[in-house]
Formats: structure tokens, sequence, C-alpha cells
């Protein structure tokens, strides 16, 4: 079942206050709202091998960095430092320098191979040795901490992803809010379960009688939800000569009514499958709150297209709003 961010017309709110009336709601388990990242965020560090080589003279370092970057700029990698400090503490020289990525036929190699004159003039360098360094740059800080423990890298940290992961990023009140309409969805799948409705077919999913809904709000929508009387919407003003099943085009703005679900928030008890997650990234959503996933789940568990870099809309997703909660509804999925 799902819940849109809106102002709630009458209707199945209404009949669910009155189901419920005089069963108080258990006292929820406590919850975390966690960030579903793309899988680059979420992926573990990846590493390349490299040759570096100790700096025994401190005095040539300047001008060895410059010579050697010149030679191998390392321009798809701009987020590793060229010199760190010796990680050996009894070590007779106090810095080490990259060189160059080693490539698929890496083994010993002497610096006259990888650095030959009169490009840089190696006095100064130790014997080169291969070390892993991170393949791209950090995303999160957690992959930060992980990089540079291999190799000093750059990292130009998110905030807010930063604060989502460390369960900081919404306020009480928001909180309090997101429950709400969790709460909401979740006594939705109790009276539907309490009447034997089910979703026969995928296009009857919550999601996607959700995006109807609202095009149906806006005038718009295909499907007949007159055998279904819960199933509602507090509409916009539609414009006139409006033809229901009509799809509003993406670049015009002549009715002054947003695209589908732009700016909406959706708040699901399961995550969605391929198909509904697909609807929402055509329906512009904002951002999609799930309580528990799903084996099939397309929004973190199989797949993640909310974070797709070639699809042409992306949106934020959260997972584990009330999830004990909406476990229980469904607990053999």
């Amino acid at each position: 079942s799902a819940w849109l961010r809106m102002e709630p017309a009458s209707g199945l709110l209404e009949q669910l206050q009155r189901t419920e009336a005089g069963s108080p709601e258990p006292e929820p388990t406590p919850w975390q709202a966690l960030p579903v990242l793309s899988e680059q965020q979420a992926g573990d560090v990846e590493l390349v091998l490299a040759y570096a080589a100790p700096v025994l003279d401190k005095r040539q370092t300047s001008r060895l960095l410059k010579e050697v970057s010149a030679l191998h700029p390392l321009a798809a990698q701009p987020h590793l430092k060229r010199v760190r400090p010796s990680r050996d503490a009894s070590s007779p020289h106090a810095l080490e320098m990259l060189l160059c990525l080693a490539g698929p036929a890496s083994g010993p190699r002497s610096l006259a191979e990888l650095l030959p004159r009169p490009a840089v003039d190696t006095s100064g360098l130790g014997q080169p040795f291969l070390v892993p360094v991170p393949a791209r740059p950090p995303l999160t800080r957690s992959q930060f901490e992980e990089a540079r423990a291999h190799w000093p890298t750059s990292f130009h940290e998110d905030k807010q992803v930063t604060s989502a992961l460390a369960g900081r990023l919404f306020s009480t009140q928001e909180r309090a809010a997101m429950q709400s309409h969790m709460e909401r969805a979740v006594r939705a799948a109790r009276w539907a379960a309490a009447r034997g409705l089910s979703a026969a077919s995928p296009l009857l999913h919550a999601v996607m009688v959700c995006v109807d809904l609202v095009a149906r709000g806006q005038g718009r929508g295909t499907y007949d939800f007159a055998p279904f009387p819960a199933c509602s919407f507090a509409p916009a003003t539609a414009p006139h000569g409006v033809r229901a099943g009509a799809v509003r085009k993406l670049d015009t703005d002549e009715d002054g009514l947003p695209y589908v679900c732009t700016g909406y928030d959706l708040y699901v008890t399961r995550e969605p499958c391929a198909m509904c997650a697909m609807a929402l990234v055509h329906s512009r959503i904002l951002r999609v709150f799930y309580g528990a996933p799903s084996p099939d789940g397309a929004l973190g568990t199989r797949f993640r297209i909310h974070a797709r870099p070639d699809l042409n809309h992306r949106f934020q997703v959260f997972r584990g709003v009330l999830e004990e909660q909406c476990l229980r509804l469904d607990p053999d999925t």
C-alpha cells in the first residue's frame, strides 16, 4: 500500500479511521530512514595497481613532482595525491611518490623503464614498488576512509549524504510527519487485507494506482476507480477540455499544473518493483519512502533505478520507515 504526501480527500482515510476506532496503534519499534544510494556510492572501493617509489632526498621532491606529473599526469585519477608519508616508521626515507598506474601487465620495473630520461631526472628516487590505489574518487565518508587506507586521496564530501547515513538528516518534526504518513499506508494495507483485496496485476500495484490517481486529479488518468470508492484523490483544478486518459506533455505549462508527480513524496509499505519504479521516473516523483524491502525490489534490492545516470530523471529514496510494521503486513514476502 502507498500514500502520497498531499491533502487527503474524503474516502479511504475516513474509512480507516472508523475501522480502527478503539483499536490503539501499538507502540512502533524505533526506525531509521536510511538513504538508498547509487551503486557508485554504495559500492566497495575499487583498487588498481600503481607504481610508487621512495623519495630518498626530500630536497628533490618539488622537482620530481613536477617532472613525474608532466610525464604521467594521471588525468583520469585526479583524486590521487602524488606524495604520501612513508608507512614504515623505521624506514630511512620519509616520503613516497606515486609514479604511474601499472596497467594489466604489472610486474617489477626499473626507474629507467618507468621514468625515461631526459623527461625525468630520477636522482633522489629509490627502487619502484607496486601499491594498490583507489581507481575512482570516494563518494561517501566510508569510501573515503577505506580509500585513504591504501593511498591518500582527495574527498569532496556531500554533507547531506553523510547526515543521512548517520541518521541526522531529518528533524524530529520531519520524522513525526514521516511516521504519520507511513502509518496511513500501513492502515490502508490492513484495511485491504481484511477485505481480501490484492493486486491481481502489476498495473494495480499501489504505486501505479497512486500515480494514476494524481493524473486523475489533474483531469487525466486512465483507470476506472468506480468499483473502488476508497481510492480517491483531492483533485487539482483541471483545465477545460482535458479528457481522461490524456497525457500532459512534460515541456508545456499552459495549465499551470505540475507534470504528474512533480514535487510529490511517496510513502509505500514495500519497495516498488521495476515497473513501478520506472513509472515513478516517468512521473517525476521527488522522493520515495518505503518501509520494507522486496525480493524483486527495484529501488535498492535488485536494482537502483532511481539513481541510474542514463535515465532522464532521478529521485531520492529512503528505506526503513516503520520497517517492522511493514514487514508484518506480509511476513512471507
